[in-house]
């Protein structure tokens, strides 16, 4: 996947006389060429995210005791107004750090996890040490561009909430369901520039159903509406179905022009009579993370 967002050379690897156009086509001084340049540079620096880890927690349970840490995820090279964070805990950290080696094990020999701590692992001052210490590591991790495309890095950052999501889902839990997965489709839309562009699908699926559920029918329409353009691009087709089934009935619920999406269910059936099981679109969402 190409980088986003990449800027221009370094105007010190630029003739100065030919930057500006041709000899003589400009009064421009070579010192100003190259501030000019590097002016230009600076307004096209690549979005990248930021992470920072400014507060952690002790939580205390009846078997257990442990440190929990929140992850600001923040995107650079624009004003990012939208600061969401989640919680990990070490551990989280660890199974994140073995599924990557499995699959870079050479990529990452200079990115090292902070070892785990066996003694004052509640002191002030080594949880504050490990807060940055962890910190950094997310910094290099996402600097390797292998682990910022790889599934297991957005997943470190979503899963748990989309999981937990969905099982409030399934209690008919819905608006604590959808504070959850807006924080999953927020940190998502954030690493979008380095994931498949299907990142989303789920999330945004969820939302229509919770949405829908709570007969808030304009906000699940446009949930369904967005998640719809990936699936058709790659073809998921039990989301496809489901997807256009629902934003036909809210479409007629709403007096929207419903016609060209209605054609292309009724075409997606026919075409695919006996191989796909159509199932409405909270079954495929529940049985996502069963």
């Amino acid at each position: 996947m190409a980088e986003p967002g990449r800027g221009s050379e370094d105007p010190n690897d630029l003739d100065p006389m030919t930057a500006g156009g041709r000899p003589g086509c400009s009064g421009l001084t070579t010192k100003e060429l190259q501030k000019n340049l590097k002016l230009e540079k600076q307004n096209e620096r690549p979005v990248r995210l930021l992470f920072e880890i400014p507060s952690s927690r002790v939580v205390e349970q009846l078997l257990n005791k442990h440190v929990v840490y929140q992850i600001v995820v923040m995107r650079s090279g624009s004003f990012d107004s939208c600061r969401v964070s989640v919680e990990r805990r070490y551990n989280d950290f660890f199974q994140l750090h073995r599924k990557l080696l499995e699959e870079f094990n050479e990529e990452l020999e200079d990115v090292l996890l902070p070892r785990k701590l066996l003694t004052r692992n509640f002191n002030p001052e080594s949880i504050l040490e490990r807060r940055l210490a962890l910190q950094d590591y997310l910094a290099k991790l996402f600097a390797t561009r292998c682990v910022r495309h790889s599934a297991h890095f957005s997943e470190f950052f979503t899963e748990h909430e989309q999981k937990q999501a969905h099982v409030l889902l399934r209690a008919g839990q819905f608006t604590a369901a959808l504070e959850l997965l807006q924080t999953v489709l927020e940190i998502q839309e954030k690493l979008l520039p380095w994931q498949k562009s299907t990142l989303t699908v789920p999330a945004l699926s969820a939302i229509a159903v919770c949405y829908r559920d709570l007969d808030e029918p304009e906000q699940a329409f446009s949930a369904a509406q967005r998640a719809l353009p990936p699936v058709r691009r790659y073809g998921l087709k039990h989301y496809r179905a489901a997807l256009l089934e629902l934003l036909v009935d809210l479409g007629y619920q709403l007096g929207r022009p419903v016609a060209q999406l209605q054609d292309e269910l009724t075409a997606l059936r026919n075409g695919e009579r006996g191989e796909v099981c159509f199932q409405s679109l909270k079954e495929v969402v529940i049985h996502k993370f069963i």
